[in-house]
């Protein structure tokens, strides 16, 4: 006798994550953001597995000046569902402009 068990379906989510470089100890004050794909049969199940995600891609190693480097998780920022369909929203982002009010090379022009 076959048993069949009901698929629950996946959906698909963005995760944001966030990584802080460290190097010789010392907070280098970068970071790094990625945003991974994550399919899950419901958002606490995606939150689960963007944080193993996540985890997998921290590291330690030695650079070429012989530092010891490591990229650790600080967080996953933020988990969206989203719709794998043609021209779908992955992501945007708005950046305010800073106004120049005369460029430097337009001193040496007067």
């Amino acid at each position: 006798m076959k048993v069949f068990i009901a698929e629950i379906p996946m959906k698909t989510f963005i995760a944001h994550t966030i990584y802080s470089i460290i190097c010789d100890g010392a907070d280098t004050g970068q970071y790094e953001e990625q945003w991974r794909l994550v399919f899950a049969g419901c958002e606490a199940e995606a939150l689960e597995e963007a944080r193993n995600i996540a985890g997998l891609e921290e590291a330690t190693f030695v650079d070429r000046h012989g530092r010891t480097v490591h990229w650790k998780l600080v967080a996953v920022k933020d988990l969206q569902p989203v719709s794998l369909e043609h021209g779908s929203l992955l992501y945007s982002s708005v950046k305010e402009a800073v106004p120049v009010v005369a460029p430097v090379w337009a001193e040496a022009l007067s």
